[in-house]
């Protein structure tokens, strides 16, 4: 590809005003000004990264640049990676724009490192716009990474933003060129996932000495772990939305001199959304310098100062201390304070997980950030929803326990005095806790001599708990308990009409088998069950919830663990971004059940063993008292099918295959790479087995759960 030579400025290219004169060079115009811009819509890494708007987010900002800016389509790089055909993308505008339809490239890791680091640096400009538009993480030096298109498990191909800014500072481009360089990032800047299958890697581009006099314009779409906000019906991010308004038709001179105006009335803009209460987590910007290298948005003369929500006042605080002493976090502690955001009509904050270990501390948080346009403070809410649910557990929810109506009593007395003394609007009630069906609790015993054969004893969970089944006084085979299962099974399922009456359990959802360690690996899940016509069968993990469960490992030596790890789960509601770890086979070692108990997190571990390690990554578990996990039976990391895609075109370049995703690509219900909410795993893993439900192939999924829950116990009597 050829590239521009210097030229003299172009006539069209407007005189430069007055007022600028000492900071912009005087021959900067379209032809001297260059530009990387990139829309990511479709990543390799999962389909659940996908996201509509950046690819029009990029051709809107081109579009500009080549309308009104003037800049030539030969100084423009576009990299796109749309979610639908290219030629459905809106390519009407300029000449300009036109002729990038035919030049744009994937964005890829490559491309983007080929065009910042070794074309754009050739060519001699004033000015180099970088326009990306997609995903966007922190690593743990802060450090921006812009995930490309070809970003896949076990190795995120990214731009590193913030070393590619510091690489064009220095000597490796020309000493002369490009005085001025503008970053616009329409991006989240939360951090990276910590989990191994999303590896970022190390991406660190070098560079030579610093050129004095090069000044670099930062703004981002959002501060540092905050999202920002799309628009996917209408394809369109709000940050790149409202910039391009203030742009206007601006010519790119005056667009980049009136830059720092837009940014801030931008920022204003958004800061008055905020103050309104319309979302907790709309974009807020952070822009680095001005063209003079100073921050200009400290200098601006205090705006009109927005009205905040009305805070919690002493004799509040002090009704607190009494109410929390003494107090550990709830079981639904992360439940109530998302609630709080809710019920202000504001959103909840971006990162999962309580911001605080104690109660007081967590109210704290809530009391120092801005409620919504009705003026509540977000503390309130808060208890109210801890005062429903200390009423109402034990309703059957995973992490339920007894209620504590005086407790709840108490907490309501504060509500109710905290709104008449303070004025504020009446509160809705919290949503009723999700209520869960009944279960089949399958306990299995080795004999008290030591011979062949299980003790078993099968007993109706609901709100009661019902022995149902029970062997006789010799043990049993594990054909004896599936034929009893399945009765089991059909008789609660039945009609009551059908026997001339009785109760009618339809609701079972779940089975569990309390096992002995020998036993955790039983191909439960698999065993067939009728279901339609006599001679069709179904797997019972593809019609139930099934796990299994192995307490009297745990009650001698690790209870304390046990107890504290489930604690802890409970009052995040599985979703502190600790609570998930991926455990391969160089991880499994000696000591790896010390390093589980060292700490309530991690609470669920996805094991990614090999069949060998398998056995001694289950012992890990049990003796650090980790209470969920989930692995593949036989080892490994589940096969999943690969998503269909089109054809390529004959002259598009390969694709490489990408490695299966593990199993939180799997597990995780919602998008991006995030670890699972953990109590969204069994239905998950049942969605999972009936994926695999009629596999015969070699690798369909067998996936096996184990779920603990220390607080959730039978006391057996014995048996008849």
């Amino acid at each position: 590809m050829t590239h521009p030579a210097r030229q003299a400025p172009d006539p069209r290219d407007p005189a430069p005003a007055p007022a600028h004169d000492a900071l912009l060079p005087p021959t900067l115009g379209p032809r001297r000004t260059f530009a990387l811009i990139a829309g990511v819509e479709t990543y390799e890494v999962s389909h659940r990264w996908n996201l509509r708007g950046p690819a029009r987010d990029a051709l809107r900002f081109a579009r500009w640049l080549t309308g009104p800016g003037e800049v030539p389509a030969a100084n423009v790089r576009l990299l796109l990676s749309p979610l639908d055909d290219p030629d459905r993308l809106d390519w009407s505008g300029p000449p300009g724009l036109a002729a990038l339809r035919d030049t744009y490239r994937p964005a890829t890791e490559e491309n983007a490192k080929t065009v910042l680091l070794d074309e754009l640096p050739q060519c001699d400009g004033d000015l180099l716009w970088i326009f990306w538009a997609g995903h966007g993480y922190l690593d743990g030096h802060r450090q921006l990474m812009l995930p490309c298109a070809d970003a896949r498990p076990g190795r995120i191909r990214h731009l590193n933003l913030d070393s590619a800014l510091r690489w064009w500072q220095t000597d490796l481009v020309k000493h002369r060129r490009f005085p001025l360089q503008a970053a616009l990032v329409d991006a989240c800047r939360v951090d990276a996932p910590r989990d191994t299958r999303w590896n970022f890697g190390s991406a660190d581009y070098g560079g030579g000495a610093t050129v004095p006099g090069r000044r670099q314009f930062r703004l981002y779409a959002s501060r540092e772990g905050e999202a920002a906000q799309n628009d996917a019906e209408r394809g369109a991010g709000r940050f790149t939305e409202a910039l391009l308004a203030e742009l206007g038709d601006r010519s790119v001179r005056d667009g980049v001199t009136g830059l720092p105006h837009a940014a801030r009335a931008v920022h204003r803009d958004f800061g008055e959304l905020r103050g309104r209460g319309e979302g907790w987590q709309l974009p807020q910007f952070i822009v680095d310098r001005d063209w003079d290298a100073s921050s200009f948005l400290d200098d601006d003369p205090p705006g009109p100062v927005l009205p905040r929500a009305t805070r919690l006042d002493q004799t509040g605080w002090d009704g607190l201390g009494e109410l929390f002493e003494g107090r550990e976090l709830p079981r639904r502690a992360y439940e109530a304070y998302a609630w709080a955001f809710r019920a202000a009509g504001c959103t909840t904050p971006v990162g999962s997980g309580l911001p605080a270990d104690t109660l007081l501390d967590v109210a704290w948080d809530l009391d120092q950030r801005q409620g919504g346009t009705a003026g509540l403070p977000l503390v309130v809410p808060f208890v109210q929803h801890l005062a429903d649910r200390a009423r109402r557990d034990g309703d059957g929810r995973p992490g339920a326990g007894a209620a504590d109506p005086v407790w709840a009593a108490r907490l309501a007395a504060w509500v109710r005095a905290a709104r008449e003394r303070l004025d504020l609007p009446a509160l809705r009630p919290p949503p009723a806790p999700a209520s869960r069906g009944a279960a089949l609790h399958v306990r299995l015993e080795p004999p008290d001599d030591g011979g062949d054969g299980l003790r078993a004893r099968m007993w109706l969970r609901g709100e009661q708990d019902r022995l149902v089944w029970e062997s006789e006084s010799a043990p049993v085979g594990l054909d004896a308990v599936r034929t009893a299962l399945v009765r089991q099974l059909a008789l609660l399922g039945a009609d009551p009409g059908e026997d001339g009456g009785g109760p009618s359990y339809r609701g079972v959802e779940r089975i569990e088998f309390q096992v002995p360690f020998e036993l955790l690996e039983t191909e439960f899940d698999r065993w067939p069950v009728p279901r339609g016509s006599a001679a069709r069968t179904r797997p019972l993990g593809s019609l139930y919830e099934v796990s299994v469960r192995c307490p009297q490992e745990r009650e001698a030596t690790t209870r304390t663990e046990w107890r504290g790890t489930w604690r802890w789960l409970c009052a995040q509601d599985g979703r502190h971004p600790d609570t998930v770890r991926v455990v391969e086979d160089a991880e499994v070692t000696d000591t790896l059940g010390l390093r589980l108990g060292a700490r309530p997190a991690p609470a669920c571990v996805l094991g990614h063993t090999s069949a060998g390690r398998t056995p001694a990554l289950l012992e890990a578990l049990l003796e650090g008292g980790v209470p969920v996990a989930v692995w593949r039976r036989g080892g490994g990391a589940p096969a999943v099918e690969a998503p269909a895609v089109e054809a390529p075109a004959v002259d598009a370049p390969a694709v490489e295959v990408s490695a299966p995703p593990g199993l939180p690509a799997l597990l995780a219900p919602e998008a991006g790479p995030g670890d699972p909410a953990v109590f969204a795993l069994p239905a998950r893993v049942r969605e999972a087995r009936r994926a695999a439900a009629g596999q015969q192939a070699e690798g369909a999924d067998r996936l096996v759960l184990l779920w603990d829950d220390p607080e959730d116990v039978i006391d057996p009597r014995p048996l008849a």
